[in-house]
This record gives C-alpha cells, sequence and structure tokens, in this order.
C-alpha cells in the first residue's frame, strides 16, 4: 500500500485538488457562527451534504485549526489517487477526510 504524506503548502494543496478536478467545500451541518467547518474536497459538484467554498475561505479554515493534509499521489495500480484526510499538524489525529 502506498502512504500519504502529509502536506500543509497552501500551493502544493491546491495543486492537488486542481489535478483532480475537485472544488474545496465544508460540510453544510459542521459550519459554526464563525463560519468555520469540517473541509472536504468536493470532486463531483453532487454532494448537497457539502457546501462550495473559495480558496480564501477554505485556507482560512486550514490555518485556524492547524490542519495538514494527508494527500496521496497516485494508488498502487498508478492511478491518480483522490484519497485526503485532513489531520491537525500537531497529533496527527483526523479533522476529516474524503477518498
Amino acid at each position: 500500500m502506498l502512504s500519504a504524506k502529509p502536506v500543509t503548502d497552501h500551493e502544493q494543496i491546491r495543486k492537488w485538488a486542481d489535478a483532480r478536478g475537485s472544488r474545496p467545500a465544508r460540510v453544510r451541518d459542521t459550519v459554526d457562527r464563525s463560519g468555520s467547518g469540517v473541509l472536504r474536497f468536493d470532486f463531483d459538484g453532487k454532494d448537497e451534504a457539502l457546501e462550495e467554498i473559495d480558496w480564501n475561505t477554505f485556507f482560512g479554515i486550514f490555518e485556524e485549526h492547524k490542519l495538514a493534509l494527508l494527500e496521496q499521489q497516485e494508488t498502487t495500480s498508478g492511478r491518480i489517487s483522490r484519497f485526503s484526510k485532513f489531520v491537525h499538524r500537531e497529533s496527527g489525529a483526523s479533522h476529516g477526510g474524503r477518498r
């Protein structure tokens, strides 16, 4: 099994998402008064549970919660992987994710 690596660089995260045709999003039911919420990538735009957000909002939440993205470049068969998971930078505890 190929491993995922943690990434905090905004440009690298954006390139990873763009290469997979995904857009930044947050889970609708998790948005609080500050506008924060659980981050996700929306790959098909059909998930009603997700709310598309702009990159500035996405990275604001990302930094506020001190997250890192565990991302995988390709699957074991060599195909582009969509595996991603948001974790806290210090502890590595999960913040949510999407495959």
